[in-house]
């Protein structure tokens, strides 16, 4: 049985929803599967009908994300000051998203593709609501109400977590603007409009920190579980496991 075939019988047996939307996380490395062969098995597995989304962030066009401080590190100031001044601005159309991985990367640059335009937190997708669902993204919301993932959770949409866990579920952002009382907020720096060309924007505090703990509390009524090329696979419905979460990190968030 080849990889792309256990694949799509798993995406059945799991319950992925023809006609649906469905959100993936995925990690390849080590499982035999290119990235074409996966998102054609989840194109497949939604149907004509169905509209694929992933993350496309850029956390490389910031002043203070872990890919930015990698990037710089060993620099001195005078270094990353001229490296600040020539780094590029965000463009949906060309920038790509390498800390994402190969999948994302690889429906991003497919034909039909429409991006977000957040140049920190872009969603890409394919499908039929494709652009319905990332399209006006407010610049200045990483991942809330004004955000992709509120049309992915009004939509119903279900989430892929494809060889990877839950510390990468970006659908439990959504779940810390949620929380009460609401998170402390903070200033994001970002390259738009042309290189070196550094904006600030005020937005909620995010902390990824817990969020594997949190997914290993989910109720098993929102999940189906399975294992491709000897990692874990996990559906979630999104409604329900954004409801758990934001009432999880209201109990202990303050």
């Amino acid at each position: 049985m080849t990889g792309s075939h256990e694949l799509g019988l798993l995406l059945k047996e799991s319950g992925v929803r023809r006609s649906g939307v469905l959100m993936v996380h995925a990690s390849l490395g080590g499982s035999g599967l290119r990235a074409t062969e996966v998102r054609d098995a989840l194109l497949d597995a939604l149907g004509p009908d169905g509209t694929l989304v992933v993350p496309a962030f850029t956390q490389e066009n910031s002043r203070t994300s872990r890919a930015y401080r990698a990037l710089t590190a060993g620099m001195t100031e005078r270094e990353q000051e001229q490296y600040r001044a020539s780094m590029p601005a965000f463009d949906p159309g060309t920038t790509p998203c390498p800390a994402m991985g190969v999948l994302a990367e690889c429906v991003r640059t497919s034909p039909g593709a429409v991006r977000s335009s957040h140049p920190q937190t872009s969603f890409a997708a394919l499908g039929p609501l494709a652009a319905e669902l990332v399209g006006g993204h407010d610049p200045q919301c990483l991942l809330g109400e004004r955000s992709p993932l509120a049309r992915l959770y009004d939509a119903d949409a279900q989430i892929l977590l494809l060889r990877v866990g839950f510390e990468v579920c970006t659908a439990f952002h959504l779940a810390e603007y949620r929380t009460t009382p609401p998170r402390p907020r903070r200033m994001y720096h970002c390259v738009v409009g042309e290189p070196g060309n550094w904006v600030s924007y005020e937005d909620t505090s995010l902390n990824d920190s817990d969020f594997a703990a949190l997914g290993a509390e989910l109720p098993p009524e929102v999940q189906a579980r399975g294992e491709l090329a000897s990692r874990r696979v996990t559906l979630l419905d999104m409604r329900p496991a954004v409801d758990f979460v934001c009432a999880r990190m209201s109990e202990y968030r303050h």
